[in-house]
């Protein structure tokens, strides 16, 4: 077992107790900066209006949805929160902590049964939501299951409970907020019931402190180089941690926060709100870098943005940088402010990471999970190996657990960021948690400058009848450097019905039909150009095969232009794949 060495700190940060310390903090030095930008659609052929809430306002809202809770005597409960990003969401989660309670986020792209199931595995006895759950709110009010005797929703819809009317409740109760905001915190009670992202039956609640989440923050602070004047998209998730965690971060740093209109509008977004900072998974930031690289064939510059890579890479070497400058027509396609992206939650593609870099934007990626609140690595702009998440957060230590002859073993991981376990599911709690590391289910390596490379999910390696392994990651970013793989997994299946251990290796593509027609003329409506798409997407696998040893050659391959099934946080549900092609 081999350990990190400790790293230096770069920045200066603050670490909170709980969360109430860390808006107050927040409100404290940056208080009239804007936190949050709400936007507001007028009618048909009217501009949209804007609402810019400032930290010290911002840090009001909660206190008096705080105050109204605890007057009426729901902060003490579970309360459970869902719906898409918003500021209300914000600040009812906020709320919640600040008064010692306990929140139980919840996703809301979860079919109803789903939902029903997290609502009564919780015990949540309140239940605020945004007007975009009124259908699954209703269902549930009918169907009588879970604990849930209040509903609070986030607008004002003519309910009688709601976000806006209990902090105008709040903020006329003087007495009452003073004792809200004298509540103890405990900042090392399990407050946090996160459950990650599965079936209903496999789906976990992970138990989290504010001083789980807290300590993360601060560890990201003293990593990750974020400004007071930065803007940041709110666009993954709020009841995923990545997204949770790092919209805290951002409010820590100072920084501003928009929401995304959709997947659809996210680039118009991106430049109509001037984002400087972005987080988000792998799958976004490689299509976002292949549109730029078609757009670039597509204007016939590849040979000017060749040299003008080269260029600004011989300049660097003498501490001058001209990147932006160089590649500002490319860069305004962003906005033209868009200066970092992070992003973690599954592998990423090294050529994508080292194209934004090579534009003169900040491209970094991290390793975490759920468990562990949530980064447990990071790269940063100073630190940074090909292929590689980084090195363990200041305060997170990181071993690699049983390693091979290669030095490739499970990532284990232990800190004050660490789950206290998972709720009522003590066996799945002992495997996971062994002598204060946190099993990661990860396979990994650590090289001799620390830094982690991520081998791939111990259980999806597949295993060969000789023994060799294949991590199935390895194989799919090869893959998805294709121009139109829109996404693909590397899996295993037995050769024949005779031997279920003598597995090949098997690919699944899902290509851009789009991509087929415009650059490459091909219509996949047509059975022969449809006969065409397969025999190139074949012959591409037969060339990535050729590079790679003969175990880990692709034998089989499924083609098509479906999208594959994933969890709300677009991770492939990998055996569910599988057993839907055998």
């Amino acid at each position: 077992m081999r350990t990190l060495p400790e790293l230096k700190k770069r920045f200066k940060a603050d670490l909170y107790e709980n969360m109430r310390e860390l808006i107050a903090g927040s409100a404290r030095k940056y208080p009239d900066n804007v936190a949050f930008i709400n936007k507001f659609k007028g009618k048909k052929g009217e501009e949209p209006t804007y609402q810019k809430i400032t930290f010290k306002e911002f840090r009001e809202d909660i206190n008096n949805l705080g105050t109204a809770l605890m007057k009426r005597g729901l902060i003490d409960q579970r309360v459970a929160v869902i719906s898409k990003n918003r500021y209300e969401w914000m600040v009812s989660f906020f709320a919640v902590l600040s008064g010692n309670g306990m929140v139980v986020p919840l996703d809301k792209g979860l079919p109803y049964e789903e939902f029903e199931s997290c609502i009564v595995r919780s015990y949540a006895k309140v239940l605020i939501y945004g007007s975009d759950m009124k259908s699954m709110v209703e269902e549930l009010k009918k169907s009588g299951k879970g604990d849930v005797e209040t509903y609070i929703c986030m607008d004002e819809l003519g309910v009688e409970l709601n976000v806006p009317a209990l902090i105008e409740e709040g903020k006329n109760a003087p007495e009452e907020k003073e004792v809200f905001l004298n509540t103890p915190i405990d900042g090392d009670a399990v407050e946090i019931l996160l459950f990650t992202s599965g079936t209903t039956s496999m789906a976990k609640a992970v138990m989290l402190s504010q001083k789980n989440i807290t300590s993360n923050v601060y560890s990201l602070q003293l990593t990750e180089d974020i400004w007071p004047t930065d803007t940041n998209m709110a666009f993954l998730p709020y009841h995923h941690t990545f997204g949770s965690v790092g919209q805290t971060y951002m409010l820590a740093c100072g920084a501003a926060t928009a929401y995304c209109d959709g997947l659809k509008y996210l680039q118009r977004n991106i430049v109509e709100y001037k984002v400087s900072v972005f987080f988000c998974v792998p799958l976004l930031i490689e299509g976002i870098y292949k549109k730029i690289q078609a757009t670039v064939k597509k204007q016939g510059k590849e040979n000017t943005v060749k040299f003008g890579i080269k260029l600004t890479k011989f300049l660097m070497k003498f501490g001058i940088d001209i990147r932006r400058k160089v590649f500002k027509q490319i860069l305004d396609q962003l906005g033209g402010e868009l200066r970092m992206v992070i992003t973690g939650a599954a592998a990423i593609d090294p050529e994508a990471i080292e194209g934004f870099n090579n534009l003169g934007i900040i491209a970094v990626q991290g390793f975490g999970m759920t468990e562990a609140s949530p980064v447990i690595s990071a790269e940063n702009k100073w630190e940074q190996k090909t292929g590689s998440c980084g090195r363990a957060m200041p305060n997170v230590e990181v071993a690699i657990d049983n390693p091979d002859e290669n030095g490739i073993g499970e990532i284990i991981a232990r800190g004050p960021n660490i789950m206290y376990g998972y709720y009522e599911n003590e066996e799945a709690t002992k495997e996971t948690l062994v002598d204060g590391w946190l099993h990661t289910g990860d396979l990994g390596r650590i090289d001799e400058d620390g830094f982690i490379f991520v081998c791939g999910r111990k259980k999806n390696v597949i295993v060969l009848k000789n023994g060799k392994n294949v991590f199935p990651e390895e194989i799919e970013q090869l893959i998805s450097n294709l121009p139109y793989v829109a996404e693909n997994f590397v899996f295993g299946l037995p050769r024949n019905e005779e031997d279920e251990r003598d597995l090949v290796v098997c690919t699944k593509i899902v290509y851009n039909p789009e991509y087929m027609k415009t650059e490459l003329g091909l219509d996949n409506t047509k059975p022969e150009d449809l006969a065409k798409i397969e025999e190139l997407i074949k012959a591409d696998m037969d060339k990535i095969s050729a590079s790679m040893p003969v175990y880990k050659q692709i034998l089989r391959t499924y083609v098509t232009d479906q999208p594959m099934v994933k969890t709300t946080t677009n991770k492939v549900k990998r055996f569910e794949e599988i057993k839907n092609l055998k």
